[in-house]
């Protein structure tokens, strides 16, 4: 049986930030040079990490539910416990939360960090090009997410970054799900699921 993942699709581009990167592997070093890395400050002073990607030199695009006190943005990393001189270490200027963000149900759970500084782009640091509106990814392709996520559901965040392949699901795969909107969601499943097989 196959296990169906449901992802933001207000514009996701193929390959994005996940928060788990399960039965992935990890990426070959700057593979990835648009993938931002951010260490938060939260409202109640803990520290959290999430992902992000870099969508121009001023702005790094994130989920909504990584907002915090104070974000801070590293390029150019691979290793996060083993800082190179590719890193660009960014403080966060403003954080643009979707206006119809739900906590709760997390739909458009997306947002923009404008960065106090300009990223320099380098072989190590670049943008990622963003789909248009109109962009259509049929079911049965695949795609990947990357991140320096959980590797298994009880396993702790990966120091480096690691990606997993996924494959689109039709619609109807994961209309079971009560806040599943295909028009902010896209489904997902991992790339060795046959479709006949999702219930």
């Amino acid at each position: 049986k196959c296990r169906l993942f449901l992802l933001l699709a207000f514009l996701l581009p193929p390959e994005a930030g996940a928060e788990e990167i399960i039965n992935g592997i990890e990426s070959k070093p700057h593979s990835r040079p648009y993938m931002a890395h951010l260490e938060i400050v939260t409202d109640r002073g803990y520290v959290a990490s999430c992902g992000g990607f870099l969508v121009s030199q001023e702005f790094v695009m994130t989920a909504a539910h990584c907002k915090g006190r104070k974000i801070t943005v590293t390029l150019g990393a691979h290793d996060m416990k083993q800082e190179e001189s590719t890193w660009q270490k960014l403080e966060v200027s403003e954080q643009i939360i979707h206006p119809n963000y739900n906590s709760f149900t997390k739909l458009n759970d997306i947002m923009l960090l404008k960065l106090q500084t300009r990223a320099k782009l380098t072989h190590a640091v670049g943008t990622i090009s963003l789909p248009t509106w109109s962009t259509f990814i049929p079911p049965g392709r695949t795609c990947r997410a990357a991140g320096w996520g959980r590797t298994g559901v009880t396993e702790p965040e990966s120091d480096t970054l690691r990606e997993v392949k996924l494959r689109l699901m039709d619609t109807r795969a994961c209309n079971h799900y009560f806040f599943y909107d295909h028009n902010l969601q896209i489904c997902v499943a991992p790339a060795d699921c046959i479709p006949s097989k999702v219930k």
